[in-house]
């Protein structure tokens, strides 16, 4: 296999296997704040919004060491370990007990710091300035497959159920667990790519996350890479995007967790509320695949760089939040077990709830299709602590959202995302024209990147 067939390979597995523990890990968010409000009359007294805080917490005060582990355990490797502990923490839920929920919530925010900078090192060293928006479509687009095979067997099990039984979380629960460990085995398959690394050369990722029989050089390299991320935090082009991968942030925190939650709770939906939580899931994951495929898979058609794109995402984003708020009740987001009753500026109607999920969805891979093509492209040199950044960034406005979620009506909720998203699309723009000045200065064609 050739040297361009093997780094393919090598994406295409990348994807496969985060397909595989993302469609365990998002189905289990999905569902958890409503598999554990019809717990808590037992001795459990979990809350999924607290536990998905926890868990976005830790991985952001993770980041911050995330790539001296990688440094020193390898990428391959340090996947494999948190896919089994992602695995773990789903296997809590076939019999949920308040500690150990809590307990896998703080060791999977950690394994998620170790898994997401290691992909983004795989991802990176199989690219070059010309594959990289492919590449990042291609592995945004089989992970979001996740988003609909989990979602549509939650939606058939459950389809008509208004309580969800102990038969049916431990079925459940123990199928996502062995889906979430065949993920992790798939990381086996990923081939190491030939170091090409120049003679003198030693400031770049290789030399970081390189192999060495030397303890002394990989702690060497572990410090390195610790203090490389703490430079990287402080640059110009890093700052700007922060503000824009804090809006993926609050938006993964929305659709993965609250907007399921708003749904299962709408008692005018009748019997198929808890179904529609498993629906909304898929529609979210044909918009990510649709938009991972347009906007990654088809990049080297577009003569106009990244920026359309994330216009196209903010726009979609604001259309689907104008939908929520007029659809959905405002105390949908904490509702009582009970469900509400109340009605907001239309009568509840499934069809706008799927579409807005839709929109949710093609929205997201917007934005980060294009976050991670540029993350790439600027550092492709220092990838392990550039993504690790954009991972910290993300995890610590995804906590902050999962926590105000048990508090904020959802009108507020919305009004923080468009907020947030309009200075982040503008923060977008002033880097992607930055990184185009560059491209042209240096002869290159803009619609390469």
């Amino acid at each position: 296999m050739s040297s361009e067939g093997k780094k393919l390979f090598n994406i295409i597995i990348l994807g496969v296997s985060f397909m595989f523990i993302f469609t365990a890990f998002q189905s289990c968010g999905n569902i958890a704040q409503t598999v554990i409000t019809n717990l808590n009359n037992t001795d459990f007294h979990g809350s999924g919004y607290t536990s998905m805080s926890i868990i976005y917490g830790v991985l952001s005060a993770s980041n911050l060491i995330s790539p001296s582990l990688v440094a020193i355990v390898g990428p391959q490797f340090s996947m494999v370990i948190s896919g089994v502990f992602y695995s773990l923490y789903i296997a809590v839920f076939i019999q949920p007990a308040t500690w150990a929920f809590y307990t896998a919530s703080v060791l999977i925010g950690i394994a998620a710091a170790v898994l997401w900078t290691a992909q983004g090192n795989c991802l990176t060293e199989n690219s070059d300035e010309n594959t990289i928006g492919r590449n990042s479509g291609i592995f945004w687009a089989l992970l979001q497959f996740s988003l609909i095979f989990g979602n549509l067997y939650i939606y058939l099990a459950w389809q008509g159920k208004t309580h969800i039984s102990e038969s049916d979380r431990r079925t459940v629960f123990i199928a996502l667990t062995v889906i979430s460990l065949v993920g992790t085995v798939l990381f086996f398959l990923i081939r190491k790519q030939e170091d090409t690394k120049a003679p003198g050369d030693d400031d770049s990722t290789n030399e970081i996350l390189g192999e060495s029989s030397s303890a002394r050089n990989k702690m060497m390299r572990a410090v390195a890479a610790f203090k490389k991320s703490i430079t990287l935090s402080f640059t110009k082009e890093m700052l700007l995007l922060s503000v824009t991968t804090a809006y993926t942030g609050l938006v993964l925190t929305f659709f993965s967790g609250v907007y399921g939650t708003c749904i299962g709770a709408v008692n005018r939906f009748g019997s198929e509320e808890k179904s529609l939580i498993g629906l909304s899931g898929i529609f979210i994951g044909v918009g990510e695949i649709l938009g991972g495929g347009i906007f990654g898979l088809l990049s080297k058609r577009s003569r106009s760089g990244r920026n359309p794109v994330v216009l196209l995402g903010i726009l979609v984003h604001f259309i689907a939040f104008y939908l929520i708020f007029f659809n959905m009740p405002n105390d949908a987001p904490i509702a009582p077990m009970e469900g509400t009753d109340q009605v907001a500026y239309m009568t509840p109607s499934k069809e706008v709830a799927m579409l807005c999920s839709f929109l949710l969805g093609l929205g997201d891979s917007c934005f980060n299709t294009q976050l991670l093509s540029i993350l790439g492209f600027l550092y492709s040199e220092d990838s392990a602590p550039a993504f690790a950044i954009f991972k910290f960034v993300q995890s610590i406005c995804a906590a902050v959202a999962y926590f105000y979620s048990n508090y904020f009506l959802l009108q507020w909720q919305l009004l923080i995302m468009v907020l947030v998203g309009f200075f982040g699309t503008i923060t977008f723009f002033t880097v992607e024209w930055g990184a185009a000045a560059a491209l042209a200065a240096r002869g290159s064609d803009y619609s390469s990147i």
